[in-house]
């Protein structure tokens, strides 16, 4: 029996490919939300079983980040010289044992071990399944990211909002084989559909550099686009911070401030995940109604609003209430940052989209560790206010996202990639 033949990212062969590699990449964003959601109800189980404080759990946090941002470059070096298809199932697959291996872990330093290779499959995939969504969007010629965002957070509520009443019931490793046989599962129609995009775009030496420092010696050839990419790249990470707060935190809150039982530790992550999905699937018609740079700004003032109320409140559903506009207020910011930051003139998309990922990606896996110790020095809703103010900031970097329009013109406009029906 022959194996079904690649998608591939030539216009005839995309054409023919579009919507199941979409179907593909869709469900791999799922599946990444849902590992990274089911992880949110099992920090205080971790804490508890492992009896660590709050400082410990932050420098757990840090190991995420760190495993993630280890793994970040080899996987864009990867992707570089061969394409996002094959890096994308091969982290996928090994996520689905990373979550096990972190229940199991009988000591706190094998369970540090753990979770720095959950962050590397985690971030690794995450670089993938992005790449493979930009080839994605780049072939059809119009707006698609905020979708797969959306099917990402889609997976991190079905995970948070589940896996609290799933532990409750079979316990914390039941729970993790649970989440890591659906990841598997997965595995076949993500394998069967996935964009090939080997031949997306013509890769020279440059973008063969590993690393951050890599992209940005391939880019010093126009230091304002440079300075812009760096730009967007602070823009992405202070706005992730926030984000990076409700998946690692929110639990440990709601359990700690505000004395609610295992079962509904996860419900603030999950009212967060439910109305960013929410919006995200909506982001891309607001965006043609009131431009990349409106829907920033009603976004941010949307996000403020939410901290303020997470860290004022002190009833449950109040907080839930703040979660709630967090995720409206987050999100559509993020994949609005990474169209303008492909769209830079003067920069190869990879390039500019490279540099915004990578400091984006340190503020939702490595700038939630210092979370833990300023929680415990100031207190949660200290915490939740003062990250309104990294807001604040952005709000006055807002025109740098009139780029992402300029994408959106260049195609509709004939100029680039020819849309895919």
């Amino acid at each position: 029996m022959s194996l079904p033949a690649e998608p591939t990212a030539t216009a005839s062969g995309l054409a023919r490919a579009y919507p199941s590699a979409r179907t593909a990449a869709a469900i791999a964003f799922f599946v990444n939300g849902f590992v990274l959601g089911s992880w949110a109800p099992q920090v205080p189980v971790l804490a508890d079983r492992l009896t660590i404080s709050q400082s410990t759990l932050g420098l757990f946090v840090l190991v995420l980040g760190l495993g993630a941002m280890t793994a970040m470059p080899l996987i864009g070096m990867t992707i570089a010289k061969g394409g996002s298809r094959r890096p994308a199932l091969i982290t996928q697959m090994l996520l689905a044992f990373a979550l096990p291996l972190l229940a199991l872990a009988p000591t706190v330093p094998l369970a540090a071990l753990a979770i720095f290779f959950y962050g590397m499959t985690l971030g690794g995939m995450d670089v993938a399944m992005n790449a493979n969504a930009v080839a994605i969007e780049r072939g059809a010629g119009k707006a698609i990211m905020s979708s797969f965002h959306g099917f990402w957070s889609i997976g991190g509520f079905v995970g948070a909002g589940a896996g609290g009443a799933v532990i409750a019931a079979i316990g914390p490793v039941g729970h993790t084989l649970l989440v890591g046989g659906f990841a598997l599962a997965m595995l076949w129609p993500v394998w069967r559909h996935m964009l090939e995009d080997r031949q997306a775009a013509p890769i020279d030496d440059d973008q063969k550099a590993a690393g951050l420092a890599g992209l940005i010696a391939a880019a010093r050839r126009d230091r304002t686009a440079l300075a812009t990419a760096l730009a967007i790249g602070i823009f992405s990470l202070f706005a992730m911070v926030p984000e990076g707060a409700a998946i690692d935190w929110s639990a440990i809150y709601l359990r700690q401030d505000l004395n609610v039982d295992i079962a509904a530790s996860g419900f603030g992550f999950a009212a967060f995940s439910a109305t960013m999905a929410l919006f995200r699937f909506a982001g891309d018609r607001i965006r043609n109604r009131i431009g990349s740079v409106g829907t920033v700004r009603l976004s941010l003032i949307i996000a403020v609003s939410g901290l303020v109320l997470i860290g004022a409140a002190g009833n449950l559903p109040a907080v839930l209430a703040g979660f709630a506009l967090l995720g409206v207020g987050l999100s559509n910011i993020v994949p609005i940052a990474f169209s303008a930051a492909g769209n830079i003139d003067g920069l190869k998309p990879g390039i500019g989209i490279a540099i915004a990922t990578t400091f984006g990606y340190s503020g939702i896996l490595i700038a939630p560790a210092a979370i833990g110790f300023l929680a415990d020095r100031f207190g949660f809703p200290a915490v939740f206010l003062g990250m309104s103010t990294l807001l604040v900031v952005i709000l006055a970097m807002s025109a740098l996202m009139a780029g992402a329009d300029h994408g959106n013109t260049q195609r509709r406009t004939g100029t680039g990639t020819k849309p895919v029906p």
